[in-house]
């Protein structure tokens, strides 16, 4: 039996890095097929996978227009460029991998959505929180009666301080016009993370927020538009010089500072620093996603949850607090702690990962998706019904629609001060 073979569209850190855990594993198949606007990018991928030359392409077009090229496709364009390949691909008879947030409008999602349901080939979202083996344990003891009836939720998310700085206020997702709103864009996993843990459908939410600290009121008196020529950058927590170069300066040449050139140098981070996005002042960009927020949410079968997003945080994990009628659990991404109310004792699970490659990220969950979306697509290539095929799949089109629409009614109170009923289509 051939093996599976998979095509990609967006070779930045994302789309290699779910090719990686392919060339890693060269017995479930291959990737035949690339397309990226950057050189760098698509050339770097198909000469590790020593593609034909007339599979390599600088537009997504040109790949989708073809005859279908592979039989799955790994879709990791930014945010507001799902939807055309999304559902070209599913058009063409492509299984599909498909980067998060599915879209940036939940029409757009709801017409990805119904491509796929066409076409009848295997769907998964990237919501990779679901796929790690600490929710995996989390779900476990909810669902096995651990804390009897879960009743409500706490839930952050930890953006950090120079994590918001770099992709939110400097970065690819700083400007709603050019990505999506910040809920969507970092949050859309923890809301979908959420109802997989309560396990039911959200019916009505409500939320606050604002972009409160990273504007121009806020700038230190004397600040130059660019840390390398700020006389206030020292003081600043806030400051590119200190955070990119100090990362060269201690080995690490992966992710933040391979965003900012694909070779990291103390010379080509400092030359990127001086004319691109990532050396500009937090106070002089021209961001407008908010830098806090939070959303209440109540369940189908009465649970309540709350959840915050800040970047004013060290970063880390995320951290929640599940509470049941029987007990009590509080997890912070790598250990739960398990209280029992009829023992008044306390059980703590590890289930912490050492993995700290691209798909080793999110506490293993971007390994096990992989392993999962592979699998499936291996079952679906040698003949298993779709169905059958894609019951590894823990993200597939029906829940992940439902969740995408929580996230826009969600956003849809913030800002309009109401308390928003979540559609189910």
């Amino acid at each position: 039996m051939s093996r599976p073979t998979y095509a990609v569209i967006g070779a930045g850190s994302r789309g290699a890095g779910y090719a990686d855990f392919i060339r890693n594993h060269p017995e479930i198949g291959t990737v035949t097929a690339v397309a990226d606007p950057r050189e760098h990018y698509r050339r770097n991928l198909a000469q590790q996978f020593a593609m034909a030359e007339e599979n390599v392409f600088a537009d997504w077009r040109e790949l989708l227009d073809r005859p279908r090229l592979a039989d799955a496709v790994i879709i990791a364009t930014p945010d507001s460029l799902h939807t055309g390949p999304a559902i070209a691909a599913a058009q063409k008879g492509y299984h599909i991998l498909l980067e998060k947030p599915m879209a940036p409008t939940d029409d757009e999602c709801r017409r990805i959505i119904a491509a796929v349901q066409a076409a009848g080939k295997l769907f998964a979202v990237c919501h990779v929180l679901r796929y790690t083996d600490y929710t995996t344990r989390f779900r476990e003891l909810v669902q096995g009666g651990a804390i009897g009836d879960l009743v409500s939720l706490q839930h952050l998310e930890p953006v950090g301080f120079w994590h918001q700085a770099h992709s939110f206020v400097r970065g690819n997702w700083r400007n709603e016009s050019e990505s999506s709103f910040m809920l969507l864009a970092k949050s859309c996993h923890d809301l979908d993370w959420i109802r997989f843990l309560i396990d039911s459908p959200c019916r009505r939410v409500s939320s606050f927020g604002n972009l409160y600290h990273f504007r121009p009121e806020n700038r230190p008196p004397n600040a130059a538009d660019r840390c390398l020529d700020c006389p206030v950058e020292p003081s600043c927590p806030y400051s590119a010089k200190r955070s990119y170069l100090g990362l060269i300066e201690r080995g690490s040449t992966g992710w933040p500072v391979n965003v900012l050139t694909p070779d990291p140098t103390v010379e080509s981070v400092t030359q990127a620093l001086r004319e691109g996005p990532y050396g500009r002042c937090v106070y002089a960009c021209d961001n407008d996603v908010v830098d806090h927020q939070v959303v209440n949410l109540e369940f189908a079968g009465g649970q309540t949850a709350v959840f915050t997003m800040t970047a004013f945080h060290p970063g880390g994990h995320r951290q929640t607090r599940a509470f049941g009628t029987r007990g009590y659990i509080e997890g912070d991404g790598e250990t739960l702690k398990h209280f029992d109310f009829l023992t008044c004792r306390w059980q703590t699970v590890d289930t912490r990962s050492g993995d700290a490659s691209i798909t080793g990220g999110h506490g293993g969950g971007d390994f096990r998706l992989m392993q999962r979306f592979t699998a499936a697509v291996a079952a679906a290539v040698a003949g298993e019904p779709l169905e059958a095929a894609a019951r590894g799949i823990l993200s597939g089109p029906d829940e992940t629609l439902e969740t995408h629409l929580t996230v826009f009614a969600a956003e849809r109170a913030r800002r309009q001060g109401t308390v928003e009923t979540v559609s189910r289509r």
